[in-house]
């Protein structure tokens, strides 16, 4: 699935200067020390305009992510214990299925009661050690979602999707969504968007393509029900007990579904 980039800085390189440069009056002759304290200045306010551009309001440790990749594959991971405490018995054989699914599925495994496999629906240019021998013994597949798994029907008792149905449009998603839902027998877990954060790195620039369409959660829950999904209320509570427990706030839209009866 190809995907462009978007330059978070563009704003600047596109002006080809500083903020405010030319702003003070040329002199013929200008002192070194004042010389200093004007290029001070001017760095000073080029990182006050910079943090402003990007919604500088919030926390700095909510600025210091806004050029990060916020991954909500990394918060499935950290979502394991909660998920483990939702869903019980039907967490004894996953199918993960996103970007980085080999971490995932290795963090998973670790887990005594816990059987996982996983798809992995971008090439794996950079895997390592880890990863080529999960893709070997086939516990992780590389595979486009547009299509069918590669799975039978109620092959796994939980689907838990990350950073993949993000990059879909209505059209595949009409596809996608009763596919995941075919191979699972108690339902799915659908970690989504993350909302007015989400950036790529330039070195995954090459893999996604283009940005992640960043839907609201009100806009999932209307098209899941038109897909023949619908909310798994009772996983839902439990999973947002635990989590109110353990004081984890996820930053992903998290959505527990199963099949409209």
């Amino acid at each position: 699935m190809s995907r462009r980039a978007v330059n978070p800085s563009r704003r600047l390189a596109d002006s080809g200067t500083l903020p405010f440069s030319g702003a003070f009056p040329q002199k013929s002759r200008t002192s070194p020390l004042l010389s200093v304290g004007l290029l001070l200045l001017g760095g000073f306010l080029l990182i006050a305009y910079s943090y402003r551009g990007s919604g500088g309001s919030g926390s700095m440790k909510a600025a210091s992510r806004i050029g990060e990749v916020l991954s909500c594959t990394s918060e499935v991971q950290q979502a394991i214990p909660i998920l483990k405490k939702a869903y019980g018995d039907s967490m004894r054989k996953v199918l993960h299925i996103g970007p980085e699914t080999c971490s995932v599925i290795s963090n998973l495994l670790k887990e005594d009661d816990i059987e996982a496999w996983g798809v992995e629906p971008y090439d794996l240019e950079d895997a390592d050690t880890s990863c080529k021998i999960l893709v070997r013994k086939g516990i992780v597949r590389v595979a486009d979602i547009k299509f069918p798994l590669p799975y039978r029907a109620k092959s796994f008792s939980l689907v838990i999707v990350s950073d993949a149905l993000d990059y879909l449009s209505p059209k595949y998603l009409n596809k996608t969504l009763p596919n995941l839902a075919r191979v699972s027998t108690d339902g799915l877990v659908i970690f989504a968007g993350n909302p007015g954060q989400r950036r790529a790195k330039v070195s995954e620039l090459a893999k996604f393509g283009k940005p992640a369409k960043l839907r609201s959660s009100s806009w999932w829950i209307k098209y899941f029900v038109q897909t023949g999904l619908e909310e798994n209320e009772s996983a839902t509570k439990k999973f947002e007990q635990a989590a109110s427990k353990d004081s984890y706030q996820p930053t992903c839209g998290v959505f527990h579904l199963s099949l409209s009866q």
